[in-house]
């Protein structure tokens, strides 16, 4: 790669300089498998933590100006016939958003932005990938969580979710069973828990089970693991729903 002069128009005590880049620094045709002449491309930012963009929070959140390189702009539509990847490294916190996030893309305020991200949490003993709609209330509460819509753009069709409530307005069908929250005195808080929901997210998921329990409409239902009972809410009020033992003519090899 040959090197470019480029006219810098330094204003230092009313005159101009010259000043030298080498384009190799950020733009590098690195060769393909060895002894090959096939060659692919790398970009490359400089790191600047003076860089104006840091002090907006949607650019340093998450990243370490004096670590990061700065964002790297393509003012057009990027468009490719194979795919795009987000791929791990030896210093994923600052290159990736905290280390987690594969893609933000933001709304028009320029603060809320739909967010997908790997292995922040590992819940039921393993890792999780996860998608959410986050708000301009810049904290882990209910209030942060927008609605993600699944399905297509139809208001009141498809499939929409948030942090702690899911709404469908189309069928449901299951191919498996289907199995009722089990819920008993020790998963229940009738107050919420002081400080992060994250932080607290054990209590804090009591918390949430009271309170759509106690707020929840007619057809509720759930399973009472202390009374070992069905129960729904009709008319306002909480019975419990009446069943009976399988006939000896009826048995499961499951069982």
């Amino acid at each position: 790669m040959k090197q470019i002069l480029v006219l810098c128009l330094l204003l230092t005590n009313s005159t101009f300089s010259f000043c030298q880049i080498d384009e190799q620094q950020y733009f590098q045709l690195q060769p393909g498998a060895e002894h090959s002449q096939k060659m692919r491309v790398e970009l490359y930012s400089d790191i600047d933590s003076s860089w104006n963009m840091w002090d907006h929070r949607g650019y340093h959140f998450g990243f370490n100006p004096q670590l990061t390189p700065m964002y790297t702009t393509v003012n057009g539509i990027l468009i490719t016939p194979y795919m795009i990847q987000v791929r791990g490294n030896a210093e994923e916190r600052n290159k990736k958003r905290w280390g987690f996030h594969v893609f933000e893309g933001y709304a028009r305020d320029d603060k809320s932005r739909i967010t997908m991200l790997v292995n922040k949490h590992t819940e039921e003993e393993k890792a999780v990938a996860e998608m959410y709609y986050y708000g301009t209330v810049y904290n882990h509460s209910e209030a942060a969580y927008n609605w993600f819509r699944i399905g297509s753009d139809v208001r009141q069709h498809s499939f929409m979710f948030s942090r702690d409530k899911a709404i469908f307005y189309g069928s449901l069908r299951l191919t498996n069973a289907l199995t009722l929250g089990s819920i008993g005195r020790d998963d229940l808080r009738k107050e919420k828990p002081e400080g992060d929901d994250e932080t607290n997210y054990a209590e804090n998921a009591k918390y949430v089970n009271f309170k759509e329990l106690k707020e929840s409409g007619d057809g509720t239902m759930f399973y009472d693991k202390d009374r070992q009972m069905v129960v729904i809410k009709v008319n306002g009020e909480w019975m419990k729903v009446l069943v009976a033992p399988l006939p000896d003519s009826i048995q499961y090899e499951f069982e």
